[in-house]
């Protein structure tokens, strides 16, 4: 029987939501071992002067228990 967990994690970036999605999900791999999948929960982006400057990404990341452990 496999476990899985569920945590949630916000990321940003100065580029576009993709790439503050694609940065969070490499940082969070290099602590976070069995990662099956995410889900996008937020998008939201800071504006500045009318144009959007950070954007963000709240992240649902499911991964497997070692149960091995």
């Amino acid at each position: 029987m496999g476990i899985e967990k569920h945590i949630k994690v916000t990321g940003r970036s100065t580029i576009s939501w993709k790439d503050a999605t694609v940065k969070t999900l490499e940082e969070v791999a290099k602590t976070l071992d069995y990662i099956t999948s995410l889900k996008i929960l937020d998008q939201r982006a800071k504006v500045t002067v009318n144009k959007m400057t950070e954007y963000y990404v709240d992240l649902d990341i499911t991964f497997m228990v070692d149960q091995s452990r």
